[in-house]
């Protein structure tokens, strides 16, 4: 499995940390092996103009994520594909604002984001109520095991 972690923002972010966690979300989600994912760190102005080129929305925002070969968690009984997972783009400056609102670290939070990402890398979404439901439920099921590893 390849996870690549770039941090082209101003803030220190952990990458060995994020990489790991990508990598435990990938193994639990039965994600195959060899899928490749790109995580880039950026500043509020990269991530605003990627928001806007991207999703028509206006300003920053927490995190953005780009899916490439339409990867899907393999099933019990299915094997999971190989490719390209995707590209998840975080802004820590964000991330460290909405952590003083929720109350935790910063770090939490871009794990948080991390694993919200990558959810939606396969295929996941919240627009729906019970979409809502469903992948807020294994993002805090997938947060809670990292935490308990």
């Amino acid at each position: 499995m390849s996870i690549e972690v770039l941090n082209e923002s101003e803030f220190e972010i952990d990458a060995r940390r994020t990489q790991q966690l990508a990598r435990f979300v990938m193994d639990q989600m039965r994600v195959h092996r060899l899928a490749e994912l790109c995580i880039s760190a950026v500043d509020e102005q990269t991530i605003a103009e990627l928001n806007e080129k991207w999703m028509e929305k206006a300003g920053p925002t927490d995190v953005l994520a780009f899916p490439m070969d339409e990867l899907r968690p393999g099933k019990a009984l299915e094997e999971p594909e190989e490719g390209v997972l995707g590209d998840l783009v975080l802004c820590p400056a964000v991330a460290e604002r909405q952590a003083a609102e929720a109350g935790h670290s910063t770090q939490d939070e871009l794990d948080l984001l991390t694993v919200h990402g990558i959810l939606h890398l396969l295929g996941y979404d919240h627009a729906e109520p019970e979409e809502h439901k469903e992948m807020f439920g294994l993002q805090a099921t997938l947060l809670q095991q990292w935490a308990a590893k």
